[in-house]
């Protein structure tokens, strides 16, 4: 897989920019300084410096070393620090109620089963109380095409969360269309799916 994910990244360019993901920047208000984030699959690393920016302290798993080194230009440009470790999170080990937070932003890479080893990895990786957010594409977004894998089997649904999470406290959770433009890769209107939930 990291080949794949390190020819994609092999570019001057920031591929999904270094903005923060619009949906994660807009749940400021539920980041507190001191929390232990897990960013899930980072990338060149935008979402997980940002959550580094609020005062949260960062680990930042991602397959591809390309990508990493990225993050790390991106870290070192904005002065904040990050845990980076190289691995991939479908072989990954899930550590135990280890995190306050989860950001899980377009990680649609994964189709089913291999899919359900990363929500039995989130389940298990968040302490009780500690909030997930996601971001995602619903099965419309490949008549879209801007983004996102062309397999309608690896997006989500609400009622595909709501089997995987419904029992937490689920503070938000929409569907809608909206244009997104996120570096080259994430650009245009897109079919997306929003999901704030707290580990009950």
């Amino acid at each position: 897989m990291s080949d794949f994910w390190n020819a994609r990244y092999a570019t001057e360019d920031y591929i999904f920019g270094t903005a923060p993901n619009v949906f994660l920047a807009s749940q400021a208000e539920l980041i507190r300084p001191g929390m232990r984030a897990l960013a899930i699959a980072d990338g060149e690393g935008r979402n997980g410096v940002w959550l580094a920016e609020q005062g949260v302290e960062v680990h930042a798993v991602e397959v591809s070393p390309v990508a990493l080194e990225k993050a790390r230009k991106l870290a070192a440009a904005r002065g904040v620090k990050l845990d980076f470790e190289q691995a991939d999170i479908l072989d990954w080990d899930w550590p135990e109620a280890a995190y306050d937070l989860v950001a899980a932003i377009f990680i649609q890479f994964a189709p089913p089963p291999a899919r359900d080893r990363i929500i039995a990895g989130i389940r298990r990786c968040l302490k009780p109380g500690g909030l997930l957010v996601l971001q995602g594409y619903t099965p419309k977004q490949v008549e879209f095409g801007t983004g996102g894998p062309p397999d309608p089997a690896n997006m989500y649904t609400t009622q595909l969360l709501r089997e995987w999470f419904g029992d937490w406290e689920i503070l938000h959770l929409a569907e809608h269309e909206s244009v997104i433009r996120e570096g080259s890769h994430h650009h245009g209107m897109s079919a997306l799916i929003d999901l704030v939930a707290r580990k009950t």
